[in-house]
């Protein structure tokens, strides 16, 4: 399965489960940024803010700026004001004399003078300054990384000319920009959006365009998902995290069929570990990711430090003499044995004290030394898998059922065992997801 294929599969998943409140944003947001961007690009919208300032169209708006901001539209008005002693514009007779009959009728001084004044605060006026304000905030906030020689921002913001600056300057003292006045909270309007998109003038067209697209992304729009996936991957290593979710989504999805309506997605708290949670009056099902299952006890520490030093083998003596001069060497500090963490974690509390876990790591690779290693990590994760300190697995079952743990690796193009052929543990490649999972869950759930 290719970028792409991963791509417009997420794409499908994120509609159907995050757009719809069943899936964390920000969990979402947190595995598909740029690893240099800080805790702040957890939250998804702002996620889709940096994706949107990185965006061509955006750019060359900009760029074009300092000579389409002489040519927006104002709308010209007259303005009365009451002076005495003096005159201050054209004299308006009509509501002199009104207003000196109203007030003082031998007042000679007073007079109603009129005065032409431009007035910017136009539909279309308050549509450009949402978009401005919108790159101008967005560039703030992302000042630490748009000011190093990040290729992903040097490659837009950094070409030739100071573009931030321009941006900073235009927003801060263009004095047409600064006259119009900031939008309301529910601005613009689509009444404003649709008045700047039947505008003559370029600049209004493309920043209703703009507007209306970044919106369609927060939305969640399909294409407008796909590009976002497309843009913020940026290190080598994404492609792994994008296949890690798509496996995450296929074991929501099988669940869910499983099911059989007896279960409803619900919506995980904020703030809380699961990513994913179904329940019904009989049981529950709870899906994390990566080291999100902490909060349950969960943990994978070897048993070697509980054996007695006799009973050891070569290998394990060598394990455990590790650990002791590591302790002796770094002062006030412990050293556990551990064996990593997988990269799913599917937990299914069944009625009573029954309890059952599945296990799965996920290998974005057909090399077969990566398969093999990710086989003997699955092996590990099973063998050391603890509840609350204590071991699930005893020493009759290492690796559980043999249902208990699954490797998800790349499609290959050379023949395997099949699934019901395979011992200790399932390892299936991509595209059998969706045959073969359902498969596997039944034999645990």
């Amino acid at each position: 399965m290719n970028r792409q294929a991963l791509v417009e599969q997420l794409s499908e998943d994120i509609l159907t489960y995050v757009m719809h409140g069943s899936f964390p944003d920000e969990h979402l947001a947190s595995e598909i940024k740029p690893d240099a961007l800080d805790e702040r690009f957890y939250e998804y919208e702002m996620l889709i803010r940096l994706h949107f300032i990185l965006d061509p169209d955006v750019i060359s708006f900009v760029e074009s700026l300092p000579s389409r901001l002489r040519s927006i539209k104002t709308q010209t008005k007259r303005v009365s004001s009451e002076s005495r002693g003096g005159l201050n514009g054209r004299i308006n007779w009509t509501e002199t004399i009104k207003r000196r009959h109203t007030s003082n009728p031998t007042d000679s001084s007073l007079f109603v003078c009129e005065n032409r004044s431009e007035n910017y605060d136009i539909d279309e006026n308050v549509v450009l300054k949402r978009l401005l304000a919108l790159i101008y905030s967005t560039i703030d906030e992302c000042e630490e990384y748009l000011s190093r020689d990040y290729e992903w921002v040097t490659e837009r913001w950094k070409k030739g000319d100071d573009l931030i600056g321009t941006m900073r300057e235009i927003f801060e003292r263009n004095v047409h920009v600064t006259r119009i006045r900031e939008p309301e909270a529910y601005e613009p309007t689509p009444r404003m959006l649709q008045r700047a998109v039947q505008s003559r003038n370029g600049i209004y067209q493309e920043a209703s365009r703009l507007l209306r697209q970044y919106h369609r992304t927060l939305e969640g729009d399909e294409k407008a998902i796909r590009s976002l996936l497309d843009r913020t991957a940026i290190t080598p290593d994404d492609d792994e995290t994008l296949f890690e979710l798509f496996v995450l989504f296929r074991y929501i999805e099988a669940i869910e069929e499983l099911s059989d309506e007896r279960f409803r997605l619900r919506t995980v708290e904020s703030g809380s570990q699961e990513v994913a949670k179904l329940v019904d009056e009989d049981a529950e099902i709870v899906i994390y990711h990566d080291n999100s299952a902490r909060d349950r006890g969960l943990s994978f520490l070897s048993d070697v430090p509980d054996k007695d030093p006799e009973d050891l083998s070569r290998t394990e003596f060598v394990e455990r003499e590790a650990r002791m001069v590591s302790e002796e060497y770094f002062i006030d500090r412990s050293f556990q044995t551990t064996t990593g963490r997988p990269d799913v974690i599917v937990l299914e509390v069944q009625s009573g004290s029954t309890t059952e876990y599945l296990i799965t790591e996920v290998k974005y690779s057909t090399r077969p030394e990566t398969i093999h290693q990710g086989i003997r990590e699955t092996l590990e994760y099973l063998a050391f898998l603890r509840d609350d300190g204590d071991l699930v697995h005893r020493e009759e079952e290492y690796f559980g059922s043999g249902w208990n743990g699954v490797l998800v690796v790349q499609d290959m193009d050379k023949e395997t065992a099949s699934v019901e052929e395979q011992r200790s543990i399932r390892i299936l490649q991509a595209t059998e997801l969706e045959s073969k999972l359902t498969d596997v869950l039944e034999q645990v759930i």
